[in-house]
């Protein structure tokens, strides 16, 4: 329980869950202008990519809106854990939105007990996603995070019960909102009234709601090779299951053959070829491939390429420094990509 009995007003503590879209801007604003201490907490989730350069972006804006720092969470093999088993089940594709949040929420907790703040507070809003911010989800996230009385929702605070804080007088309720359902223009307009002009346009979100990467992950579920790691591959080119179980992955332009080349890692082959022709990855696991399935994807590969008659594919493999150490060069036929052999393998 909070503590303020003494004569003189205290000054709270929040940890704000931030996500860098307009929803937490908000909130951490609000009680930020309340003259609060802000520690704004982002998760850093492969589904929801972010590279060195959006995070530097990303803090930056929290600390202009008035936390003092951005602490970053990689919740690694815990994320990978629940997206197998989702207690609380997937949305439409294979987005596990209350676990996954429930694991933000955890975070929050820990990071508040870690510096003796007060609560944690988020940028949702009742009823603005059907699965994770429908008012039961949302008693369910409080209850299940361990955060029951210490979990503030800025932008919908009067229309919930009061929270520690407020009922203590570390935030002004009154200075709250009381926003419901999936439309913006109340959001837009508080930020407009608060000096907020720079702030991200709703647009990707989480890649576990998309069908086509929901479909490759739900795939590599199957075959139990989805860790971390392959949260990464699954965003890059067309993918292609071999006989025997091995995964290849060709690029479609430049960026799916730089994305291809940034999620390699120690043990997987790269094919690539003296024509224009994408970049091919395979993803071997612990096993070994055999010179008739790297025939195959070598014929494949060359089936996407400009080549002409036979073709000479190149294989790498990438070792522990992350180099590209040469692993054998074969000369193959091309396999045409409209064939049925090669529509039976796309996945």
């Amino acid at each position: 329980m909070i503590d303020n009995t003494d004569d003189k007003p205290r000054r709270g503590h929040g940890i704000c869950l931030f996500s860098g879209g307009l929803d937490s801007m908000l909130a951490l604003r609000l009680i930020a202008d309340q003259g609060l201490r802000v520690t704004a907490l982002h998760v850093v989730l492969p589904v929801h990519p972010r590279g060195a350069d959006d995070l530097a972006v990303l803090e930056g804006r929290a600390l202009e809106l008035g936390a003092e720092e951005l602490r970053l969470h990689d919740p690694g093999g815990e994320f990978v854990e629940l997206v197998h088993k989702p207690t609380h089940g997937y949305g439409r594709n294979l987005n596990p939105c209350l676990d996954c949040r429930l694991l933000a929420f955890r975070a929050g907790r820990r990071l508040m007990e870690e510096l003796g703040a007060d609560f944690v507070f988020s940028g949702e809003v009742v009823g603005e996603r059907p699965m994770s911010q429908r008012r039961e989800a949302m008693d369910l996230l409080e209850r299940e995070s361990g955060l029951n009385g210490r979990l503030l929702r800025p932008l919908s605070a009067r229309l919930l019960p009061e929270t520690e804080a407020e009922r203590a007088g570390l935030v002004d309720r009154g200075r709250l909102m009381s926003f419901r359902g999936r439309g913006r223009k109340s959001q837009i307009a508080l930020a407009a009234r608060l000096g907020i002009h720079d702030y991200p346009t709703p647009a990707g979100g989480c890649l576990l709601t998309d069908p086509g990467y929901a479909s490759r992950s739900a795939e590599a579920l199957e075959h139990g090779e989805l860790d971390y790691a392959d949260f990464e591959l699954l965003r890059w080119g067309r993918h292609l299951r071999l006989p025997g179980g091995f995964k290849l992955a060709l690029g479609r332009n430049k960026e799916d053959n730089a994305g291809l080349r940034g999620a390699a890692r120690p043990g997987d082959l790269l094919l690539t070829t003296d024509f224009p022709a994408p970049l091919g990855l395979i993803r071997r696991g612990d096993e070994e491939l055999d010179g008739e399935r790297l025939r195959l994807a070598a014929r494949i590969l060359s089936g996407y390429s400009k080549c002409a008659g036979e073709c000479v594919v190149m294989v790498f493999v990438l070792d522990d420094e992350g180099g590209e150490r040469p692993a054998t060069t074969l000369t193959v036929e091309p396999l045409d990509r409209f064939s049925a052999e090669v529509r039976e393998l796309l996945l």
